[in-house]
C-alpha cells in the first residue's frame, strides 16, 4: 500500500473530518445524520492519517507530488 495523498490533500481530509465531527455532534450524534456524518468524517481521518486512499487508487489517481530528475 503506497502512499498516493500528497500533504495538502491530506490536511484538507483532516480540516473537513474535524468540521462533520462538529456537524455531527451540532445535529446530534444519535441521529441517522449524526451517525452518517460520524462514519464519513472517521473515513477522512483514517485516510488523512494513512496517506492512502482506496478510491484514488481504483481510479488511477494520485496527489503526491513526484521530483523531476534532470541530468
Amino acid at each position: 500500500m503506497s502512499r498516493n495523498m500528497g500533504s495538502s490533500d491530506r490536511v484538507v481530509r483532516l480540516v473537513a473530518a474535524v468540521v462533520l465531527v462538529v456537524a455531527a455532534l451540532l445535529a446530534g450524534a444519535g441521529t441517522t445524520l449524526g451517525v452518517v456524518l460520524l462514519v464519513v468524517a472517521a473515513v477522512l481521518a483514517v485516510t488523512s492519517a494513512v496517506g492512502f486512499c482506496p478510491l484514488y487508487r481504483l481510479f488511477g489517481l494520485s496527489t503526491v507530488r513526484r521530483t523531476v530528475t534532470t541530468r
